[in-house]
């Protein structure tokens, strides 16, 4: 099961109520094990291919797929991206990566709450990673679960709407605790609500003094730019590393 919320993961038998603590620990215990370790495998596979990895994280509705159409469509040309869709279930999002012309793999977890490194891996199996420059992958909408488990990412980014409250960082400390970059969006909602962004900042260090923030709308475009050169700027030193 999920350490964090209890939910089956598709890797794994379900577990009933009446089984020892002790054991269903161990169980926990071994399936991140086995997590960390394709985790490792996948990240020297990015690390031979010079490919910058994304691990997006956010609850459902915050932007995450609009964010990625926008910096799919106002970089081509510059950066050559594949992008891994995590869904419980449809291929909505995956349908509208592909219409930016960028390709996309849907992942569907069924009854799982999140992305492991197993499916990632067999995800990249469909992508040239020697062509690729940038993987963006989109996991699934959940505060909790993703913040556990490593898919061989270079970062955690978490994205945070304005529509959903300055105080989540302290409501999901793991998460934003995990995230190396934090990304406020649909800023150019703010005039109609009574969201602080410098408190949600506050709480963001207050939890991980070390998060990076960022504050944009895919929307209007406004603070683009600065996640452009942000991605630009890490591409270019995994290829060089």
């Amino acid at each position: 099961m999920c350490i964090d919320c209890g939910c089956p993961t598709p890797t794994e038998e379900h577990h009933h109520h009446h089984e020892p603590a002790a054991k269903t620990v161990r169980i926990e215990e071994n399936l991140l094990a086995k997590n960390d370790r394709l985790a490792a495998k996948n990240r020297a596979l990015f690390s031979e291919k010079g490919l910058f990895v994304l691990n997006l994280v956010s609850s459902p509705g915050s932007g995450k797929t609009s964010i990625l159409e926008r910096t799919l469509t106002d970089l081509r040309g510059e950066i050559d991206f594949a992008v891994l869709e995590g869904d419980q279930q449809t291929a909505n999002d995956a349908d509208r990566i592909a219409a930016t012309g960028v390709p996309v793999k849907q992942i569907n977890t069924g009854s799982g709450c999140h992305l492991d490194a197993h499916m990632v891996g067999h995800g990249v199996e469909h992508f040239d990673l020697q062509a690729t420059g940038i993987l963006m992958i989109e996991n699934v909408g959940n505060l909790v679960c993703p913040a556990s488990f490593d898919l061989g990412e270079d970062h955690k980014v978490a994205v945070l709407s304005v529509t959903e409250g300055e105080d989540k960082p302290l409501k999901y400390p793991g998460m934003f605790h995990a995230a190396d970059l934090m990304l406020i969006n649909k800023i150019d909602l703010l005039p109609h609500l009574r969201f602080d962004v410098e408190k949600c900042k506050a709480f963001a260090r207050q939890v991980n003094p070390d998060i990076r923030i960022f504050e944009l709308s895919c929307h209007s475009g406004e603070g683009m730019d600065q996640w452009y050169d942000w991605l630009k700027e890490q591409a270019s030193k995994k290829r060089n590393s």
